[in-house]
């Protein structure tokens, strides 16, 4: 058994989209929305098989994330070298979003930093 793929809820659907393909190689399809419910979405594919749905409609409740909620936490990518991590990490912070941790050697031995990406969610970015 594999996950098939996981699901993100969006305000900005185009912003999410563009994150993913930018700066973690991901490859968006053509999108779809439905007119009567007005959901839309696009799957995100990795190199890996990894799949990626992001979805909006507009009746999202856009709440504050604080770091240590209940369910989703943060989604981590592998880039394959702490040198990879480092150099992505000063990209996006070069772009605007904020670190949260790291880079650094977590006390468990994985090496990786933490972005605040679009709408306050957490991405990893690990060996």
């Amino acid at each position: 058994m594999r996950i098939e793929h996981v699901a993100l809820y969006v305000k900005d659907l185009e912003k999410a989209k563009d994150f993913f393909v930018t700066f973690l190689k991901g490859k968006a399809n053509k999108g779809y929305h439905n007119p009567n419910t007005n959901f839309s979405s696009y799957f995100i594919s990795f190199d890996d098989g990894a799949r990626l749905e992001i979805m909006t409609r507009p009746e999202i409740i856009e709440e504050q994330k604080h770091p240590y909620r209940s369910g989703y936490a943060h989604l981590a990518f592998s880039v394959g070298s702490k040198k990879a991590v480092d150099e992505l990490t000063a990209c996006l912070d070069e772009a605007g979003y904020s670190i949260s941790s790291g880079p650094r050697t977590t006390g468990d031995g994985y090496y990786e930093s933490c972005i605040v990406a679009f709408e306050d969610n957490l991405i990893e970015i690990t060996v």
